[in-house]
């Protein structure tokens, strides 16, 4: 079971990003919204999204600018635009600060859905190499690279809940939060402690590290 994409939604029209909300949960999408562009910039640059959806006239810090500062610290998550500004040269201007797509309001549901679609699959294309404690991580191939040169295959489950830890290294994750993400099937927290114990027993214990009464992270660098 592989985890639900990660999409950052800012838009300032709050019924209008409670129905995008509403639209992309119901695709499977776990959603965060922001409504303006300093919430926006500090949700980009402390956790990890598999795709934006950006407006582009925000409060606070205008779309593209925001998309400028996220670019400027790393983030290379891929970033729809969805703006009421659509001439050429506005899409012109977007794709040039940063973003992967562009697409003008009104829009249609469906084809807004397809952009996305597509921009995941060109995401999941490029995974990068993660790091973990005592090696690397290849998330495609579900295999961990250790550094005496072994080769780790994990299962899809094992994968997916390493990679999402990995993805985001510096995060305290709650129990309930990995279950939701990971394992959405599943009906007891419990889940995730047995996955991790899998993890633990295949690359070492260091691998994880449990939070007290909070949830778990990556293990610190070797």
């Amino acid at each position: 079971m592989e985890a639900q994409p990660r999409i950052l939604v800012v838009e300032d029209d709050r019924r209008l990003a409670r129905m995008l909300a509403e639209i992309l949960e119901s695709e499977g999408y776990a959603v965060t919204l922001a409504y303006d562009g300093q919430r926006a910039l500090h949700e980009g640059l402390t956790r990890e999204f598999d795709v934006l959806l950006l407006d582009r006239g925000l409060p606070a810090i205008e779309g593209l600018d925001v998309l400028t500062r996220l670019r400027s610290r790393g983030v290379l998550a891929p970033v729809l635009v969805l703006s009421a500004l659509g001439t050429p040269a506005d899409r012109v201007e977007g794709l040039d600060r940063g973003a992967e797509d562009y697409l003008a309001k009104p829009f249609d549901v469906d084809e807004l859905l397809a952009r996305l679609r597509a921009l995941r699959r060109r995401s999941i294309a490029r995974v990068p190499v993660l790091t973990v404690p005592g090696g690397s991580f290849d998330a495609a191939g579900r295999t961990v690279s250790t550094a005496d040169g072994a080769q780790v295959v994990l299962s899809e489950r094992e994968a997916a809940l390493l990679e999402e830890l990995a993805r985001n290294p510096r995060l305290v994750f709650p129990r309930a939060e990995l279950r939701d993400l990971v394992f959405p099937d599943a009906d007891d927290d419990g889940v995730v402690d047995t996955y991790v114990h899998y993890l633990r027993r295949k690359l070492g214990r260091p691998v994880i590290t449990t939070v007290r009464g909070v949830g778990y992270r990556l293990g610190a660098p070797a």
